[in-house]
C-alpha cells in the first residue's frame, strides 16, 4: 500500500535528498547533487525566512519511490500579485499513481495556504533550479541545471499539467561558432565605446563591493522575466558567497558607463564533470579530494547570468557579453560550453546567441495548473 508522508526528521530529510541517486542509479547521465549544498538549500536558506514549504515522501510498503516539495513564495506573489503555489525537488518512478499521489499532496498543500495555482518545477523560484527536461536526454545537466528522466513530461501532462514556459540550454561544441560574428563584435564594442560604455572583468580583489553594485544591476536586469522574484540582499549575499568559489574572472564581465554598472555576464567552469564521480553527493571520505583533483581539469563552463538593464538594451551590449566569454573559451582551450538558460520568447538574447551559432540542444519546461483553494466549491 502507498502511503505519503510529510518530512520531519534529520533522517526523513537524508532520505529525500537520497532518493534521486536510487533512483538513476543506472542512468550514466545522472549528476548527484552535493547532499550539504542540498541539505543547507532546504532548512538554512534565506527564503526560509520569508516563505515557507513542505517535503513529501511517497513511500510502498516502506521503499520509498517518489519525493516532492509544495512551495509556498510569499515575494513571488506580492511581487506579481498572484496566488501561485509551486512544486519542486519532483521525482518518481514510472508509475501514474504515484506521480498523482505526489501532486495531488502538494497541491493540497497548497489549497490549504489558499493559493490557487500549482506553477513547476521550479525549487523556490527562477533565481534556483526550475524546470523539467523534455529534450536533449543525450547527455548530462552542466551546473546547477536539473536533470529528469523522459517520462516526467507524460506524468505531468497526464496530470493535467499543461505548459506555462519553455526554456533553452544554447551550447557551443570546440570550434563550432562563428568567428566571423565575434569578429564583427569586436567592432560593436568600438561603437559602444563611443558612448562610453566599456565591457571588462570584475575585480576579484574587490568583489564584495563588486558584487554590491551587481546585486541592483541583477534585480533590474531580470524584472521582466516571467515571474521574476528579486533577492533580497540576505539571498544574493548567499548565492554570491557561493559563486566565488567557483568563479573564473576571465568569464565574469560586467559594461558600465562611466563608472555605472548597466550588464553583466558570468560563467562558471561545469563543476558537474566532477560531481558525476562522487557517489552520492558525498565530499567525504574521498569525494573532497576529487573536486580538489578534477577542478582544474573541467573542459567546460555554462554561462550562467547575463542581463542589461533597460534603457540600455538593443545596443549590441548582450552581443558583446557573449562573445567576450566565448573568445575567453577559445583562449583557455575549452571544449564547450552551454547558455542556460533563456526563456523561448527572450528574441533579443536568443537572436545574440544564434549570431555566435549558438545551438539549443536542451529544452526545459515549466509546467501550470489551476487549483481550487481551499473551501472552494470549484472542481479540480
Amino acid at each position: 500500500m502507498k502511503t505519503i508522508i510529510p518530512v520531519k526528521s534529520k533522517k526523513e530529510l537524508a532520505s529525500f535528498i537520497d532518493f534521486p541517486h536510487d533512483l538513476y542509479k543506472h542512468d550514466p547521465n545522472y549528476v548527484p547533487e552535493l547532499h550539504i549544498a542540498q541539505r543547507d538549500l532546504l532548512t538554512t536558506h534565506p527564503f526560509h525566512k520569508h516563505s515557507s514549504l513542505q517535503c513529501f515522501l511517497l513511500l510502498d510498503q516502506g521503499r520509498i519511490i517518489g519525493r516532492i516539495a509544495a512551495i509556498h513564495n510569499t515575494i513571488h506573489n506580492e511581487v506579481n500579485h498572484n496566488q501561485d503555489g509551486f512544486f519542486g525537488f519532483f521525482d518518481c518512478i514510472d508509475d501514474q499513481e504515484s506521480a498523482d499521489m505526489l501532486i495531488g499532496q502538494a497541491e493540497k498543500w497548497l489549497t490549504d495556504k489558499g493559493l490557487n495555482t500549482i506553477i513547476g518545477p521550479v525549487n523556490f523560484s527562477t533565481n534556483e533550479s526550475c524546470g523539467l527536461l523534455v529534450s536533449g536526454f543525450d547527455s548530462p545537466p552542466v551546473v546547477m541545471m536539473p536533470y529528469n528522466a523522459a517520462y516526467y513530461v507524460t506524468l505531468l501532462e497526464n496530470n493535467g499539467l499543461v505548459k506555462k514556459v519553455d526554456l533553452i540550454a544554447w551550447k557551443w561544441d570546440g570550434e563550432s561558432y562563428d568567428d566571423r560574428s565575434v569578429k564583427l563584435m569586436d567592432k560593436l564594442q568600438e561603437r559602444l565605446k563611443r558612448s562610453e560604455i566599456v565591457i571588462r572583468k570584475i575585480n576579484m580583489k574587490n568583489f564584495k563591493e563588486e558584487a554590491d553594485k551587481l546585486r541592483e544591476v541583477y534585480n533590474k536586469a531580470w524584472d521582466k522575466n516571467m515571474g521574476f522574484v528579486p533577492m533580497n540582499d540576505e539571498e544574493y549575499d548567499y548565492q554570491a558567497k557561493d559563486l566565488k568559489m567557483i568563479l573564473d574572472p576571465d568569464f565574469c564581465l560586467v559594461a558600465e558607463q562611466n563608472g555605472k554598472i548597466v550588464g553583466f555576464g558570468a560563467a562558471v567552469p561545469d563543476i558537474n564533470e566532477i560531481l558525476i564521480k562522487i557517489k552520492r553527493g558525498r565530499l567525504f571520505p574521498t569525494g573532497l579530494l576529487k573536486l580538489l583533483w578534477y577542478k582544474k581539469r573541467v573542459s567546460g563552463l555554462r554561462i550562467l547570468l547575463l542581463g542589461v538593464v533597460e534603457g540600455y538594451r538593443k545596443m549590441g551590449i548582450e552581443a558583446c557579453l557573449y562573445g567576450n566569454i566565448i573568445k575567453a573559451y577559445k583562449a583557455k582551450g575549452l571544449k564547450y560550453a552551454e547558455a542556460s538558460w533563456t526563456l523561448e520568447n527572450n528574441d533579443l538574447v536568443n537572436n545574440a546567441i544564434k549570431a555566435i551559432k549558438g545551438d539549443p540542444y536542451k529544452k526545459y519546461r515549466i509546467f501550470e495548473k489551476t487549483i481550487a483553494p481551499a473551501g472552494s466549491t470549484e472542481k479540480i
